[in-house]
């Protein structure tokens, strides 16, 4: 994938950003192309996932620090860029419900 000309990062301030990434890489690997380690993360979504027709993948980017996990969205539009925030929000929300919802301070990127 060659780098999006769109983008987006928020640090979503939690305690638990090591885990957070690790439950989301190990959801969305079923059937994303996922590489990560406790300390950061890639997932591509492809520019058709269910049933989508963007103009290129999005790639969100995952690291996790002591105080926050940071993420950075890249994407072929600014419509893609708001529709992956909402995708990672509502999923990390969700592994998150304990402390949910979660503050996306989200910044161009």
């Amino acid at each position: 994938m060659s780098p999006a000309p769109f983008g987006a990062i928020a640090r979503v301030p939690t305690t638990h950003a090591s885990k957070y990434l690790q439950q989301l890489c190990k959801h969305w690997q079923h059937n994303l192309k996922v590489e990560f380690t406790p300390e950061h993360g890639t997932v591509t979504f492809p520019k058709d996932a269910r049933g989508a027709t963007w103009a290129g993948d999005a790639l969100v980017t995952f690291d996790a620090g002591a105080a926050a996990l940071t993420v950075r969205i890249e994407a072929s539009s600014a419509e893609h860029v708001e529709a992956m925030k909402g995708v990672v929000a509502r999923h990390l929300d969700r592994f998150a419900f304990r402390e949910a919802p979660l503050g996306f301070d989200w910044s161009a990127g």
